[in-house]
């Protein structure tokens, strides 16, 4: 029997003419990941072990996100321990303040990952770069140590599951509610340790800000990794961005998989994922009398330029509600910067919103955004479990970056109407 598209990528890296699901293979890594909290516990490790060098200075990356600009002493010294290990090592990826950028939207938009690729990441959303047809998933800081000193992982070969999708997302719908509605529909343990593989001939109707942030999703189904296929639009968006040929695989037409499920884009609808599971899935127009306190539109998820066009597109010449903190953090300098050109940041402003340099912060409940015990978020982050972004008895909605922009308007959630 055939293989799926990600059971080709890791027969490839392992040296093997074919995988089969629940096989345990040794493959080689093209990128090793990691962020300024699951980085420095992975050097202590490889220090630990007795290594001295990395495998290869080119295929690493180390990014400082999460608590960076430092929020406290304790980042201060994750950061400072990040910083020295990169120097020793002369670590060619290395992101630190001032051109630093959310991980998961700073790889892909400076062209360190490319089709093909097989990449490990100590945090759990690495799975993003299966939009590019890559095979990429989220590791403990062990592994990510064992990554760096090897450039070997171990494996043990997924399933997979198809989802076919067809048509075309309706007016003000976007990648987000597509994922929402999957996970909604199998839960947050529907793909566990499995593949999700997206086909069909609705991909075309996708971006790939809206591909990013689906396989960014598929962890919380339970996934081992998202996957689409390459196609013009990846080709178009890799396009000068790496040095690298894309390595570009297909599934066999006999790939065995666990299950098939399809999805017509048609009938997608602005979804909101309620506390305390992303599974806890509604349409927004259903919960039109919950009163927000604070929105979020940013994070590895939705904080990329379409996500910010979306934002200004429902906040320009208008004010966010009294009673309402309204935080953008675009995921990246590039977005940034592209964002005050543009005029953005000026309109988000005006509507009285706060706008930060990139960082994880609020989405881990790190800093810039914490909610008191009681208060509501509605955000276009990934999670929503018990104490997310804050006090345990504080509630995280999870929405596409127009949804939040409306519900920032409203003061209630709410999606959005075009005018």
């Amino acid at each position: 029997m055939g293989m799926t598209l990600t059971q080709k990528i890791l027969a490839s890296h392992a040296g093997l003419e074919k995988v089969t699901a629940g096989e345990l293979i040794n493959a080689k890594l093209d990128i090793v990941l990691g962020n300024d909290i699951t980085t420095p516990v992975a050097i202590n490790e490889f220090e630990k072990n007795g290594f001295k060098e990395v495998f290869d200075k080119d295929k690493i990356a180390i990014v400082l996100d999460h608590f960076v600009p430092n929020k406290d002493i304790k980042a201060a010294e994750q950061s400072k321990k990040c910083r020295e290990f990169s120097c020793r090592n002369c670590i060619s990826h290395f992101y630190d303040v001032g051109k630093m950028g959310i991980e998961h939207a700073l790889l892909p938009e400076q062209g360190v990952v490319t089709a093909g690729d097989l990449i490990i990441g100590a945090d759990s959303h690495t799975c993003t770069y299966g939009a590019l047809g890559a095979f990429s998933t989220g590791v403990g800081s062990t592994d990510m140590a064992a990554g760096m000193a090897t450039g070997y992982g171990w494996f043990k070969v997924p399933s997979a599951i198809k989802f076919n999708l067809s048509g075309k997302l309706p007016q003000n719908t976007s990648g987000k509610d597509v994922i929402l509605t999957i996970i909604g529909k199998i839960g947050v343990d529907g793909a566990l340790y499995k593949s999700m593989e997206f086909f069909g001939d609705g991909i075309k109707n996708l971006s790939m800000d809206d591909r990013l942030c689906i396989c960014n999703m598929a962890i919380e189904a339970g996934a081992k990794n998202g996957i689409f296929p390459v196609d013009d639009i990846t080709l178009e968006y890799m396009k000068g961005r790496t040095e690298r040929p894309p390595v570009i695989y297909e599934a066999d037409d006999d790939a065995i998989y666990d299950e098939i499920i399809d999805i017509d884009l048609s009938k997608i609808t602005p979804t909101v994922s309620c506390p305390h599971l992303p599974e806890n899935t509604k349409d927004a127009d259903e919960l039109n009398s919950i009163k927000i306190d604070q929105v979020v539109i940013g994070s590895c998820t939705n904080g990329r330029m379409e996500d910010m066009e979306a934002a200004y597109k429902v906040l320009s010449g208008k004010k966010i509600a009294d009673g309402v903190r309204c935080i953008i953090i675009p995921a990246t300098m590039d977005i940034y910067r592209e964002c005050i050109e543009r005029g953005y940041v000026t309109a988000f402003i005006d509507a009285g919103v706060v706008v930060s340099t990139p960082t994880c912060g609020p989405c881990l409940g790190g800093y810039m955004g914490i909610l008191a015990e009681g208060e509501r978020c509605i955000a276009t982050t990934n999670r929503n479990f018990v104490g997310r972004m804050g006090h345990p008895k504080s509630e995280v909605y999870l929405s596409s970056p127009l949804t939040a922009a409306a519900s920032a308007v409203k003061g209630y959630i709410t999606s959005f109407k075009s005018e």
